[in-house]
């Protein structure tokens, strides 16, 4: 990675065993400020507890989590509830709040996190919800949205608060693939209005290289490659593109 990128995340060193299970097994990252990242690699490597760590929901066994040059090891709960105030984040079933309206789940952050005065949420969450192309939904429930809706809802509520860091956890599960190209389509253009820092986790390909900057892959408990997104979809090592063919639906001999 160039030495001129700022870095806002860091990871060093990070194992963490779950049961009797190592997960990670000594994890190497710079996610650089400002671009999206995307993680990748086989099912049940430890992506999303990757994610976990970054956010402070979970802490490494070994190693250092540094968000913004603070080591999350270091500081104490509500030196943590700051640093998370940079982040928001896109589940992967978008986890609304099945007894609010598409409004108030929108709302939500402000009014729980940030206090914000209803005149301004008032204002705020049209102007986000017209964003993302749910102008007129506000008034409905998340049992009356299609899955894509759900998406474009979460992704709302991720960027009302103005998060420095948006970390999206499989982002497009469960959709087809035209809906799933409109949410990546969607989260490209909220990025070049926000310039927010994304790290998404995602397992389509090939459709993450032209929304990513960068592209790491986990495997095995580690970072084994990482490098634009153009260089890493033209890499020569045989590891990668293995999985990137086989995910593909392209055998590896092939082209």
């Amino acid at each position: 990675m160039s030495a001129s990128l700022p870095i806002i995340i860091k990871l060093e060193g990070v194992e963490k065993t779950l049961g009797e299970q190592p997960v990670l097994k000594g994890i190497n990252l710079d996610i650089p400020k400002g671009h999206i990242t995307t993680i990748i690699g086989p099912s049940g490597e430890g992506k999303s507890v990757m994610l976990k760590l970054i956010i402070g929901l979970m802490r490494p066994d070994r190693g250092k989590v540094i968000v913004d040059g603070t080591d999350l090891a270091r500081i104490n709960d509500r030196e943590l509830n700051d640093i998370r105030k940079k982040f928001a984040m896109l589940f992967q079933s978008a986890a609304l709040f099945d007894s609010m309206n598409v409004f108030d789940n929108v709302a939500f952050p402000l009014r729980e996190k940030r206090m914000v005065a209803e005149q301004e949420i008032s204002r705020w969450v049209p102007e986000m919800l017209g964003r993302v192309g749910l102008g007129n939904m506000g008034h409905k429930f998340p049992a009356e949205l299609s899955g894509g809706m759900k998406k474009r809802a979460g992704l709302a509520r991720a960027l009302v608060t103005g998060p420095e860091i948006i970390l999206f956890d499989e982002p497009t599960t469960g959709l087809d693939p035209l809906m799933a190209h409109a949410i990546h389509d969607l989260i490209l253009a909220m990025h070049k209005t926000f310039r927010f820092t994304g790290i998404m986790v995602s397992h389509e390909i090939p459709e993450i290289f032209p929304i990513s900057d960068w592209v790491a892959m986990l495997k095995n408990g580690k970072i084994i490659a990482m490098s634009p997104s153009g260089e890493f979809r033209r890499t020569s090592d045989p590891i990668v593109r293995e999985f990137i063919s086989v995910n593909n639906g392209i055998h590896p001999t092939s082209g």
